[in-house]
């Protein structure tokens, strides 16, 4: 709802009504917001918001236990649907008839103006003053074409303009072939990968198992590599896998590109930046099949040339495998629903606050494995 037209009002039986998956609303004060659409991405899970729908939420958004932040905030105001109207006669409805009043009696120009003043003044006493609604018609760019072309001429402003979250699906190229190749569907990462992981395993351990495989030491020297040394080597790859995803997701996903350097905020917006700017595009919450190939393929080109073939494809397998789980539970965390105390929602709410409180400092990229050594762990809040 754009901030210079007059909201709709709505009854607390109203609001009241809509208290099911299928149609959910709460309140913040007098602000009525319907999030519907919210309830699967919220990381508390939805049963949080449906025993408070219908409900006024500002103790919760304020906190203890869990104050959220000024991007959760902007995004709430997303879902902003018109205002509260008391029976009471109270002065904030009284105010919000007599504009509606106005609008219908006068012109839409006049109208328009002194609505903005009057919001403006309300805002000046609301704690949600510091984050403005997104109005997405009057962004910083044209939702309405490309954002790949557009992003670089952002200059200095596009850090603070990427790490606001949109609920909205992004566009990047306007060549239909060149956008499908940025999209990849979830069930595709298990479809493609999985098959190519269970053949290099066996084929792996039964090379293995022949026995012939031998590490040279020195040249009249070698060491026999056992079948059973093969699990090890899986976990190795794994191991090296997540330590890679780490180090990659902080130092280059998350590296702040020059102000002045069009090319270098584009590469980084395509890299990474999409995803933070809408972290619930499902369409791009794994990695695109070009640069999982990228990524895979220099992964086994650099372990075939520092170990034996069979060692670095045994090392290799175990890196893949757990690309593919990351990936799973990379979108799990977004859409699913985890259980209220269990690992998975924990994580949910650990990753969540990547994206809405730490996603500059490079804060909370995975699970807290690599965080501890690398002090990058969030700040422990119980939601």
């Amino acid at each position: 709802m754009s901030p210079s037209t007059s909201p709709r009002l709505f009854t607390e039986w109203e609001v009241a009504r809509h208290c099911t998956k299928e149609s959910c609303w709460v309140l913040l004060g007098t602000r009525v917001y319907d999030v519907t659409a919210f309830l699967r991405m919220h990381p508390g899970g939805e049963a949080l918001i449906l025993r408070r729908s219908g409900k006024d939420v500002i103790q919760e958004m304020e906190g203890p236990p869990h104050r959220h932040s000024e991007n959760a905030r902007r995004w709430m105001e997303q879902y902003y649907i018109g205002e509260l109207d008391r029976d009471s006669g109270t002065e904030e409805a009284q105010t919000l008839r007599e504009r509606r009043k106005a609008d219908e009696q006068t012109g839409r120009e006049t109208a328009e103006k002194t609505t903005d003043m009057k919001v403006k003044q309300e805002d000046e006493n609301s704690p949600y003053n510091r984050c403005s609604s997104v109005d997405l018609d009057k962004d910083l760019v044209d939702w309405g074409k490309p954002l790949a072309w557009q992003v670089g001429h952002l200059a200095e402003k596009y850090d603070a303009w990427v790490h606001q979250p949109v609920d909205r699906p992004i566009r990047l190229f306007g060549n239909p072939f060149m956008e499908a190749s940025t999209k990849t569907s979830w069930y595709w990462v298990p479809v493609v990968w999985l098959p190519i992981v269970f053949y290099l395993s066996w084929n792996s351990y039964a090379s293995l198992a022949k026995g012939t495989t031998r590490i040279a030491l020195t040249s009249d020297f070698s060491v026999p590599v056992h079948k059973y040394i093969f699990p090890l080597l899986f976990l190795m790859g794994w191991f090296l896998w997540s330590f890679i995803e780490y180090c990659i997701h902080r130092f280059v996903f998350h590296m702040k590109p020059p102000a002045h350097n069009y090319y270098l905020i584009t590469l980084h917006f395509l890299l990474h930046g999409q995803h933070h700017k809408s972290p619930f595009d499902g369409s791009r919450l794994v990695f695109p099949p070009v640069l999982a190939s990228l990524v895979v393929g220099s992964f086994y080109a650099i372990l075939c040339s520092t170990l034996p073939e069979i060692l670095g494809t045994s090392v290799f397998v175990g890196g893949l495998c757990g690309y593919v789980v990351y990936d799973m539970i990379h979108y799990y965390l977004h859409y699913g629903s985890p259980k209220r105390g269990s690992y998975m929602y924990n994580l949910k709410a650990y990753h969540v606050k990547h994206h809405f409180e730490h996603q500059r400092a490079g804060f909370g990229i995975t699970s807290t494995f690599w965080d501890h050594p690398f002090n990058t762990v969030i700040p422990d809040e119980k939601f």
